[in-house]
């Protein structure tokens, strides 16, 4: 992502990296299958997680559009985003990525694919989740104080 003075400058593109790290452990697991679970039980364990993750993902997504500003860390924030799921979260659209993450890894039964999740979390924390919030620090200064404090980071 190219770096302005108004973005957070986030490292690479989160929904790139999701799906590098379910490609490389769907891979690694056609290649040296490690099940999670017997066969039975991924898809009843799986599928609400996959369903849990695309609600939460819409629902972020829609409090941006009705706050009029951007959802994509290389742009300029327009408003500190407090309502919906921003309520309880204050990175649910990561907290969706790590969900479907975990969803698909059950499906799949694939304990590639799950171990894929530490390093999804690692990515998202460091590369990510710091520089937005000393970008929205900066930008908003009380007004997003006030709202770290009063939220936690991811649930």
């Amino acid at each position: 992502m190219t770096a302005t003075n108004d973005s957070a400058n986030v490292v690479g593109s989160p929904p790139l990296v999701l799906l590098a790290l379910l490609a490389g452990g769907g891979l690694l697991h056609l290649a040296f299958p490690v099940d999670l679970l017997p066969d039975s039980f991924p898809n009843v364990i799986g599928l609400p997680f996959i369903v849990s993750a695309i609600a939460l993902f819409m629902l972020s997504v829609r409090e941006f559009s009705r706050q009029g500003t951007s959802v994509r860390g290389s742009e300029p924030a327009s408003v500190v985003v407090a309502s919906g799921p921003y309520r309880f979260s204050r990175n649910p659209i990561y907290l969706s990525m790590l969900l479907l993450e975990a969803g698909v890894a059950l499906m799949a039964n694939s304990a590639w694919i799950l171990a894929a999740v530490a390093p999804m979390f690692a990515y998202l924390s460091l590369g990510v989740i710091v520089r937005e919030e000393g970008y929205l620090s900066r930008k908003f200064g009380g007004e997003y104080l006030r709202y770290k404090t009063s939220v936690r980071r991811w649930i």
